[in-house]
This record gives C-alpha cells, structure tokens and sequence, in this order.
C-alpha cells in the first residue's frame, strides 16, 4: 500500500467508512471526495519524492564541500597563528 498515491489511500479509507446502503449514491460521493481531495492537493505546494531525494543529494554535497572549507579556513588560520 506505500506504493499507492497519497489520494488512492485516502479514497481507500474513505471508501471503507462509507455505508454499504448508499448504492448508485455510493459511486457518486467517491467521485466528488475525489474530484475535492484531487484539487486541495493540487492546490498544496507539493513536490515529489524523486525531488525531495535530489535536493536532498545536493544538500549533502554542499555540506561535505562546505565542512571541506572550513577544515582549509582552520589550517591557514593556524599556519598564520
């Protein structure tokens, strides 16, 4: 279930709670939840994971370049000290 779109879960969990009485309705109420849950997410300024993982890649690079700095700014310091 991780694998499933953020929306597909919630329509899954909605679905589940529905009442079994609801019929033709049924199928209606999922499509409007949906249509709803479909543009508040839209409207959320998302990004996805592919995205998270790449900046994330980036941010670690430039700590590692930036400890590198830091570690030449200590030695020329001492070197003059």
């Amino acid at each position: 279930m991780p694998d499933q779109p953020l929306i597909d879960r919630l329509m899954a969990d909605i679905s589940r709670r529905l009442p079994n009485g609801l019929g033709g309705l049924r199928n209606e109420v999922e499509r409007n939840v949906r249509s709803v849950l479909a543009e508040t997410v839209s409207r959320m300024d998302l990004i996805t994971r592919e995205e998270f993982d790449i900046q994330q890649q980036v941010l670690l690079r430039t700590r590692e370049k930036l400890e590198a700095l830091e570690k030449q700014v200590a030695e020329l310091e001492k070197s003059e000290g």
